[in-house]
């Protein structure tokens, strides 16, 4: 019978991962040697995960933090790395089922990209990782469980997601109703709620990294080891933000923060956000309105009516999508979209028939002593600084993937046997 020790179960939380762990996290200098002691931290449908892996990870994550973890994080810390690697042998495993992988070569392309940010190279990043004690081969087990599991997710679900337009355009009309409101800029951490009887813990999950925080720990390095959402890699920050970017119950939690002021800990939608507001600033001017257009144009030997004809298919070519043309309009007809620009870069011919256009339209045929032109109307700034459609459907795109992507692995755990061995006295509990 399969049993499930979820990592929410609170003897686990409470236990500390104490084998050789504080003597490892030290890191203690050019001088430190990897160590090849192990034992069984836990086991992942009977795979094993050795308290080798776990300092190791825990080193890694320590290095990358530049040292602004403290001792009294690491408890934490350790519960987080254990759970991590729980997570991502269960992703290796699910991608296995599915005979799904990645090339090695693109493990080392992602390698070398990180190498190329800190301004090193791969060889130079290994001998960095070396002398602090940590096998490059762990930094390359992450790289291929999150690139594995991308793949995988993508592959079963993306074509199940759709972004409507009215899903878009509730985005658009809430972004310009709060266009002329005050504007924050914001980092978050972002806590995933496994069950409702989870959501008591990582509150006070959450309530220990802010008392972190109170203890002089920066908000971004700790958002960058503990934050589940997109944004740790950046330290959780969002950028400067209006409200309307965010869910009605969240804005509410933004709105009522100080400048310099950090949330309690708030579950929505199987997550727990701690905010941080660091500044507020005015709302935008309005600017100059701008467009995003697909031009079609033809000779005037080519003859008004047969331009006209094919004009009216411009809708149909799928130019928007940047996609290339899934039609052709004819013989010397050619169609190109054209970058955002403001209405001022345009001539006088065209800038009055595209500022009539609602997005998705086409114009008449306009006349010139060059030829025929018509215009389909992409994507439209009034100049209110708003992103364009395609990002607002993008970012909705991801979230959504994303939430499939939390509750695929849900009910990966909920199938799977998973026991935590260390700091248990191997005094196991079965759930069945």
């Amino acid at each position: 019978m399969q049993f499930l020790k979820h990592m929410n179960n609170t003897a686990i939380f409470k236990s500390a991962i104490v084998t050789s762990v504080i003597a490892l996290t030290a890191l203690s200098g050019a001088n430190a040697q990897v160590s090849t002691t192990e034992s069984v931290a836990a086991t992942v449908n009977e795979e094993m995960i050795s308290t080798f892996d776990v300092t190791q990870r825990i080193r890694l994550v320590l290095l990358t933090s530049g040292g602004r973890i403290p001792e009294s994080a690491y408890p934490q810390l350790q519960r987080k790395v254990l759970q991590d690697l729980i997570d991502e042998r269960l992703k290796l495993q699910e991608a296995a089922d599915f005979e799904f992988d990645v090339d090695s070569s693109e493990i080392e392309q992602e390698l070398g990209s990180i190498a190329s940010s800190v301004r090193s190279t791969v060889p130079q990043l290994e001998q960095q990782l070396l002398a602090q004690g940590i096998a490059p081969s762990t930094l390359r087990d992450q790289i291929k469980a999150r690139l594995v599991w991308q793949r995988l997710v993508a592959a079963r679900y993306r074509n199940r997601i759709r972004v409507n337009e009215d899903e878009v355009d509730s985005v658009l009309d809430r972004l310009k109703s709060d266009s002329r409101k005050e504007q924050y800029l914001i980092s978050e951490i972002c806590l995933p709620i496994e069950d409702d009887t989870s959501k008591d813990e990582i509150f006070n999950g959450g309530m220990q990294i802010i008392s972190q925080m109170r203890n002089g720990v920066p908000f971004d390095a700790l958002a960058r080891q503990f934050s589940y959402c997109t944004s740790s890699a950046n330290g959780g920050d969002r950028g400067w933000t209006t409200l309307g970017e965010l869910d009605p119950e969240l804005s509410t939690v933004i709105e009522q923060l100080n400048e310099g002021s950090v949330s309690i800990p708030t579950a929505h939608e199987g997550m727990m956000y701690i905010f941080a507001v660091r500044s507020k600033r005015a709302p935008a001017v309005q600017g100059e309105k701008s467009y995003q257009v697909a031009y079609a144009g033809a000779p005037l030997s080519v003859g008004r009516q047969t331009a006209e004809q094919a004009f009216a298919k411009l809708k149909q070519t799928n130019a928007c999508e940047n996609d290339g043309l899934s039609i052709d309009l004819g013989k010397d007809i050619g169609v190109s979209v054209l970058p955002p620009m403001p209405a001022s870069a345009m001539k006088e011919t065209f800038r009055a028939p595209v500022d009539g256009l609602e997005r998705g339209e086409v114009s008449g045929v306009l006349e010139t002593e060059r030829g025929y032109h018509a215009i389909l109307l992409c994507d439209r700034d009034d100049g209110l600084g708003l992103p364009p459609r395609q990002a607002i459907e993008d970012k909705l795109f991801s979230e959504e993937l994303e939430l499939v992507a939390r509750r695929y692995l849900r009910d990966i755990k909920r199938d799977s046997t998973i026991e935590v061995r260390v700091g248990t006295n191997n005094n196991s509990q079965d759930n069945s």
